[in-house]
């Protein structure tokens, strides 16, 4: 069967077996999602069902290998050309394991949907050499390479979804908000659907939305700075802050907390989005040193690290949404929901009114959102239609998201 074949055959059908797959800026591994969806008979989504899901943890040393990538000191490009093309094969092996647990063989699915691994995002434009003089450019760089994964499992693939929502001239990111959208949205409650991973994001769904009123932004870091923070203190014995625990016997520095809220980031207004190269390691060591010339334990450096996620996360409803939506729920997902301090840091900082919960509570792993998201994004794009959201990304217009590989 011929592509254009392929694509009409998919198109046709109402019931597709999809496979998401996403390893985030915490980098701390693949979470792999195996997806049904059901489409009406206009080809719109009309029920999205888990059906099984899997996580791979990276290994030490290729932690490093990926992390030494997003930083301009250490990143090279024979390791970058290397781990393109490498990390397909975690993906391939996440994939065959994640069908292995499930029971469904290559030929059930009709397709990988790929993230792939983010190592340098450009928010806003970079100054580049043009073919008439000097331009202005937006970009992103996830790597992981299609036709690597494509051909380990079989199934055609489809990736490198940033881009296109890039050349349409939007920031590339949030891409959540759409599958936030189709999943969680309601007539009647308004609701804010708030990712942790390694950089925290929140999508705004007022009650009754349509996709064109929906917000999104990324509200600055999530787990990435704890966790760097956790490794250095713990001098590696431990990767993050299981349950919120460390932070918990810590006192928040308020004073530390002050300075680190002056980051001209929180006052920019949406849409915008950051990443490792703002919130990585060197921010980290630098919220270290200022917490030594203040005396601070590793307990204390934890929590006041918490607490900024927490309160970034707070000023930037406070801000930006709350002042013109009406929200009674937010709904956490991500590493960030197994943080309980975290959690009661930021129920008490927005009070009753606004009950906090998890996306388990709706029948979906905490861990495993994300991966399903970019299930649906892939399905839109077999199916030609646009999932980029402009009134979050920027972008002049929605646009179909992502290359295939079959």
């Amino acid at each position: 069967m011929d592509q254009p074949a392929k694509l009409l055959d998919y198109r046709s059908k109402k019931e597709h077996l999809l496979i998401g797959l996403m390893s985030g800026t915490s980098l701390d591994g693949i979470d792999a999602a195996l997806v049904a969806v059901r489409t009406n008979d206009e080809g719109e989504i009309e029920d999205v069902a888990l059906r099984e899901f899997y996580y791979m943890p990276y290994s030490d040393e290729l932690r490093e290998w990926v992390m030494s990538l997003c930083s301009v000191e250490t990143a090279r490009v024979d390791q970058l050309t290397a781990v393109h093309y490498g990390l397909s094969e975690w993906y391939a092996y996440a994939v065959k394991q994640l069908m292995d647990q499930a029971k469904v063989t290559a030929n059930e699915v009709d397709a990988v949907c790929m993230h792939g691994q983010t190592i340098w995002h450009i928010a806003g434009r970079t100054p580049f050499p043009g073919p008439t003089g000097m331009m202005q450019v937006r970009a992103s760089l996830q790597i992981g390479e299609l036709s690597t994964l494509a051909e380990r499992t079989g199934i055609p693939v489809v990736g490198n979804f940033r881009a296109r929502d890039l050349a349409a001239d939007g920031e590339g990111a949030p891409l959540v908000p759409y599958a936030d959208y189709v999943l969680f949205r309601d007539p009647n409650k308004g609701r804010l659907l708030q990712n942790i991973g390694g950089i925290a994001n929140v999508t705004v769904l007022p009650a009754g939305a349509s996709i064109e009123e929906v917000v999104a932004f990324d509200t600055g870091p999530g787990n990435m700075i704890m966790d760097q923070i956790v490794q250095i203190v713990t001098e590696g014995r431990l990767r993050y802050d299981e349950g919120g625990k460390l932070a918990e016997a810590g006192t928040v520095s308020e004073e530390l907390l002050g300075r680190l809220m002056k980051d001209p980031y929180y006052q920019m207004k949406p849409p915008k989005s950051t990443g490792r190269e703002v919130y990585g390691r060197a921010f980290a060591q630098e919220l270290l040193a200022e917490g030594g010339v203040l005396g601070l334990g590793q307990h204390d450096l934890i929590a006041t690290a918490t607490a900024l996620t927490a309160t970034s996360i707070t000023q930037a409803y406070l801000q930006f949404v709350l002042p013109t939506t009406k929200v009674e729920e937010v709904i956490v997902s991500g590493g960030g929901a197994h943080n309980q301090t975290l959690l009661r840091m930021l129920q008490s900082q927005l009070g009753a009114g606004i009950h906090i919960t998890t996306t388990q509570q709706f029948g979906m792993p905490d861990d495993a959102k994300e991966a399903v998201a970019f299930a649906i994004l892939g399905h839109e794009t077999l199916m030609g239609r646009p999932s980029n959201v402009p009134s979050v990304t920027g972008a002049k217009r929605a646009v179909p998201l992502g290359n295939i590989c079959f």
